[in-house]
């Protein structure tokens, strides 16, 4: 029987990474996006806006039809909560449409989205969440994105003791500063950001996208059962 995966906004960035990861690991990968699929993989791509609750319904009579046409089951393996949206701004000037928006995406579609998923989740399964370093250490402009974060960490330690009768683990994986298009990609394009923020990692340089997918798919591979409720922070030692 296949093992498969569903990642929210599997479509670019880190998402994109951790479904390519999944798949070359012989795991079946469903993802999400919100408006362009993406350049064309071999997984199954499901179009969902996560900061809409009144979409869910729909979204899982589309997953339902997957899982039994496609894998001939009636549930999936592992929930990966990836999908975000940057917003940055000081807490002086963070209007209230941009709060709502990260709070709809990194909040309350998380927590609702896995509500609703929780029973298409097989016994034994995992839940991995999305969190960032900037809910550790602290940089000019992320006081609202990273206290979403926070509330996800938080979230993610009553998952893991709710679902652990179900024998399913739940963890926080939290990046550092990672070269992608996520936030108009400076990060992956601009040196001198990349220089700067290399500097203040143990390890000297920003985090590519394969350093995170990776963790990702040893989290959801074979002796990892035992590690739940835990935060597991992918930043090359940032501001140690």
């Amino acid at each position: 029987m296949p093992r498969i995966a569903l990642i929210t906004g599997g479509n670019r960035g880190l998402g994109r990474a951790a479904a390519l990861a999944l798949i070359e690991n012989g795991i079946e990968v469903i993802y999400t996006y919100r408006n362009d699929p993406g350049e064309k993989i071999d997984a199954v791509a499901l179009p969902l806006h996560v900061g809409d609750l009144g979409s869910y319904d729909e979204f899982e009579t589309a997953l339902r039809r997957v899982l039994a046409d496609r894998y001939d089951r009636t549930d999936l393996d592992f929930l990966i909560n990836n999908a975000g949206v940057g917003r940055a701004g000081s807490i002086a000037e963070t209007p209230v449409e941009a709060f709502d928006e990260m709070l709809d995406v990194h909040f309350r579609g998380v927590f609702f989205l896995t509500q609703k998923l929780l029973p298409l989740i097989a016994d034994g399964g995992r839940i991995l969440n999305f969190s960032t370093g900037l809910a550790r250490f602290t940089s000019d402009g992320y006081a609202a994105y990273a206290s979403m974060k926070g509330a996800v960490e938080v979230f993610t330690r009553y998952l893991a003791k709710e679902v652990a009768p179900r024998g399913i683990t739940a963890n926080v994986v939290a990046p550092g500063p990672v070269a992608t298009e996520f936030g108009g990609g400076q990060l992956r394009d601009d040196e001198r950001v990349r220089a700067h923020l290399g500097a203040l990692t143990a390890m000297g340089r920003v985090g590519e996208p394969s350093d995170v997918s990776g963790l990702i798919a040893a989290l959801l591979g074979p002796g990892t059962g035992w590690v739940t409720g835990q935060r597991i922070e992918a930043s090359g030692g940032m501001l140690l």
